[in-house]
């Protein structure tokens, strides 16, 4: 199967049956009652509840979906120059962009990487966290780290480098491709309970932008926060539409 056929399934998941247990996903979701009949008339996500830890007994979901739990995932990364345990678990409470890129001493991935890196006190300001995510060992990753920039390395790194070299993690998350060995360039929004929030996936040759990630995760907090939605274009501070057939004229007319 090429990558664009995988595109257009956006994550399917090969395999999920014979998952152990342990690999199953941490998050599941308390079901609540709807508050009202004014859910019938919102348009974002009803809240959820998720509790944190791997259930014992449930398995993947079949698709990666917006508005479900993430997958779950744990692994070597490196942090700070050194080798660490890192599950998803560590950034409960927390916002998280979790993004995948093709492979180490490569082109675009090192611009993207610094990119996040050299910005992460602006997502740190608002409660996130960014992770990125390859199919190499944790040994290439420090090598990378401890290449100069100049040299097409990464140099002082503030974010840590997650490995994947069994390509378990990239094929939950759906980017992992088969006739390559390495991922595509997703990009997965997850917020403080665990739910994913947005799906991005580039193809190879195009690099993703840090401006417009911070500004989806200053947007789904401002609609976690308060209840309104944000329109095309949105940025903080930007007028919001309260979502309801009468309340919306009033970001209408103000438009009009």
């Amino acid at each position: 199967m090429d990558h664009r056929s995988r595109l257009r399934g956006i994550g399917r998941i090969p395999g999920t049956q014979s998952r152990t247990p342990r690999a199953t996903l941490p998050f599941h979701v308390e079901q609540e009652a709807r508050e009202g009949e004014e859910w019938e008339q919102r348009e974002l996500p009803r809240q959820r509840t998720p509790i944190y830890g791997p259930p014992e007994n449930e398995e993947l979901p079949d698709n990666v979906m917006v508005s479900k739990p993430a997958p779950y995932w744990e692994g070597t990364a490196v942090i700070n120059g050194e080798f660490k345990e890192l599950k998803l678990t560590d950034y409960r409470g927390k916002y998280l962009v979790f993004f995948f890129y093709p492979l180490d001493f490569t082109f675009v991935c090192p611009t993207e990487i610094i990119a996040f890196g050299d910005r992460i006190e602006e997502f740190r300001s608002i409660n996130t966290e960014v992770v990125a995510c390859s199919v190499d060992s944790q040994f290439t990753h420090l090598a990378w780290i401890n290449t100069p920039r100049r040299q097409g390395g990464l140099g002082s790194i503030k974010i840590p480098l997650l490995s994947d070299l069994t390509h378990q993690i990239s094929k939950d998350y759906g980017v992992y491709l088969e006739d390559s060995g390495h991922t595509l360039r997703g990009l997965f929004i997850i917020d403080d309970k665990g739910i994913l929030r947005q799906i991005t996936l580039n193809d190879l040759p195009v690099g993703r932008s840090v401006d417009e990630t911070l500004r989806l995760v200053q947007a789904f907090q401002y609609t976690d926060k308060h209840g309104e939605v944000c329109p095309a274009g949105w940025k903080p501070g930007s007028e919001t539409i309260i979502p309801d057939p009468a309340g919306k004229l009033k970001y209408f007319d103000k438009l009009n």
